[in-house]
């Protein structure tokens, strides 16, 4: 356990469920608290000085993503985010996994109702993700774009994007979805046109945090479809007129953000930026490796890759002739928070979890064997 990380958070020590939502740090509620409170005495300076909030968290989202504020833009989540892109691809085919979380799913369906982009499904094999060799295989003349999660939401599987980068070439875009793995898997975040990623999970920022980052490549192909009217130039000026959109990432901005869920995302991200994503990083892996030991102990089958250096921060697993209801039951007995599906679990711990969860869950699923 990453003792100085651990020391900012309250959470349970069972709670084993980072993929699906991540607890935010004391300093983040305090963030919110404090935001919140100073509106209800807002004067003339209170507005200006909360927004403020903003700047920070897009400057050290920046920072982490390898990028500068210019090319990054705080969104309320990744969906919104996704959603830029695919509208913003004026025609073409766009690959993206069949088997992705329905977030990379639903835009591309839209930009093809509204005769643009259409997707093309890639179907990797069970327990992978998409590969170099699986995107080679389906690339053709009119492919403009492949669109993958970095970070496969129930595997864990850790996509190459390196690797990708190369496969498609410099002149098709690359359009990554981060959620699952933004401050806590260490990948090259500059091999992608478009970064999105949302604060609830794993940057632990609360819900309604996010941004996204743009290459340059991105910024001179993709139509600004939904910019708003603080994406635009001249934002304060209100003269009736039609603006142009921002040269920078700003055209991705709709209207104003929370201030309020600025000042969490904000202390969040400071939080990673303090720690070092390579250490918390480390520390999930062996909270990964003790669970793994522990569901195979007690004959759980792992869904996630075996190589470590393939997958992230998350343990999928059956346990065979047990339904997985009735193993949640046996977790949540023991207090142990987990992701439960028809036919699997999730475990997904962070760089807080002490190894008190493995204990836990070795005492659940010991308790199926009576």
């Amino acid at each position: 356990m990453l003792t100085s990380y651990a020391a900012h958070f309250d959470t349970p020590a069972g709670y084993l469920d980072f993929a699906r939502f991540g607890p935010p740090s004391r300093a983040a509620v305090t963030a919110t608290a404090q935001a919140l409170d100073a509106s209800a005495r807002a004067d003339h300076t209170t507005v200006d000085t909360l927004m403020r909030a903003e700047e920070t968290a897009r400057d050290t989202a920046a920072r982490l993503a390898g990028t500068d504020a210019r090319h990054t833009v705080l969104l309320p989540n990744a969906s919104t985010g996704l959603f830029h892109a695919a509208l913003g691809v004026r025609e073409g085919v766009v690959l993206a996994p069949r088997t992705d979380f329905p977030a990379n799913h639903y835009p591309w369906r839209r930009s093809a109702d509204l005769g643009r982009a259409t997707p093309h499904w890639l179907d990797p094999a069970p327990g992978s993700g998409v590969t170099p060799d699986l995107v080679r295989a389906a690339l053709t003349d009119d492919v403009v774009a492949v669109s993958v999660s970095a970070v496969d939401f129930r595997t864990g599987f850790r996509a190459d994007l390196a690797a990708l980068r190369e496969a498609i070439g410099p002149d098709r875009l690359l359009i990554v979805d981060a959620i699952q793995a933004f401050g806590v898997a260490s990948l090259p975040w500059d091999a992608a046109d478009v970064v999105v990623a949302g604060g609830q999970k794993w940057l632990r920022a609360g819900w309604s945090t996010g941004f996204a980052t743009l290459s340059d490549r991105a910024l001179e192909s993709l139509e600004p479809v939904l910019t708003g009217w603080t994406g635009v130039e001249d934002v304060g000026l209100f003269d009736g007129a039609e603006h142009p959109p921002a040269p920078d990432a700003r055209r991705w901005s709709i209207t104003n953000l929370s201030p309020v869920t600025a000042a969490a995302f904000a202390a969040a991200l400071d939080l990673v930026e303090r720690h070092t994503v390579p250490a918390i990083e480390a520390a999930i892996a062996v909270r990964i490796a003790e669970l793994t030991e522990t569901v195979e102990a007690y004959g759980g089958r792992v869904l996630s890759p075996a190589d470590p250096a393939r997958r992230a921060g998350i343990l999928s697993f059956t346990l065979p002739d047990h339904d997985p209801a009735l193993v949640a039951k046996a977790l949540h007995a023991e207090g142990v928070t987990t992701t439960v599906r028809t036919d699997s679990l999730r475990l997904s711990p962070h760089a807080s979890t002490p190894p008190e969860a493995a204990e836990r869950v070795a005492a659940a699923l010991s308790s199926l064997g009576n």
